[in-house]
């Protein structure tokens, strides 16, 4: 039983040193990204259709905005410069599919769960974001990496392409890393705690 308890206790300790070690650029993840979030009508098979057709009518304008944006901010400012037109896309697409739901637009730093995508994976914790919803905005949803521009149709891309993009708009290669890594145990603990710090 004393062992048992001894070794509890290390374990309850070097759990809280690796949580506790100062961040090596956890939060440079969190403040390098604008995430895109669109809310479909509800859950039946026309709405979920139309909220992809939404979203590749945002991705269509957003992607040439965001082309030559150098960080986070820039992006920012673009995408607000641009919103109504953003809006008034997705809106024509959903009259164009026979619908009369209203699009609605707004940023905003939103609670996101871990996502992991085909080359990386995000952690959970809070964002920037864009949220778009269609209608009541009732049904399943769809996210991706507004910026840096690496949104696809089907929300994957190259490893390399996606490294390339992260590090252009000020990750370095280790905290590119955190993202190709952040299932470790290591970053779990290190985001959890940087994200309830955040709070």
């Amino acid at each position: 039983m004393k062992r048992f308890t001894a070794i509890l206790v290390v374990c309850v300790v070097l759990f809280l040193f690796v949580g506790l070690m100062p961040v090596h650029g956890e939060d440079k993840v969190y403040d390098s990204v604008v995430r895109l979030h669109v809310l479909a009508n509800s859950d039946s098979e026309e709405d979920q259709a139309l909220k992809l057709r939404v979203r590749d009518a945002v991705l269509e304008i957003s992607a040439p905005l965001l082309e030559n944006c150098s960080d986070r901010d820039e992006a920012e400012t673009v995408l607000r410069a641009h919103l109504d037109e953003l809006v008034a896309a997705a809106q024509q697409t959903v009259a164009d599919a026979g619908h009369s739901e209203t699009v609605t637009a707004e940023f905003d730093e939103e609670g996101y769960p871990e996502r992991t995508y085909d080359s990386f994976c995000f952690p959970a914790g809070s964002y920037l974001s864009l949220r778009i919803r269609i209608g009541e905005g009732a049904g399943h949803n769809w996210w991706c990496c507004l910026f840096p521009p690496i949104c696809r149709a089907a929300a994957t891309v190259s490893a390399r392409d996606a490294e390339d993009a992260f590090i252009s708009v000020g990750l370095t290669p280790d905290q590119y890393k955190i993202i190709t890594e952040s299932d470790s145990g290591v970053y779990k603990v290190r985001f959890k705690i940087l994200e309830l710090f955040r709070r």
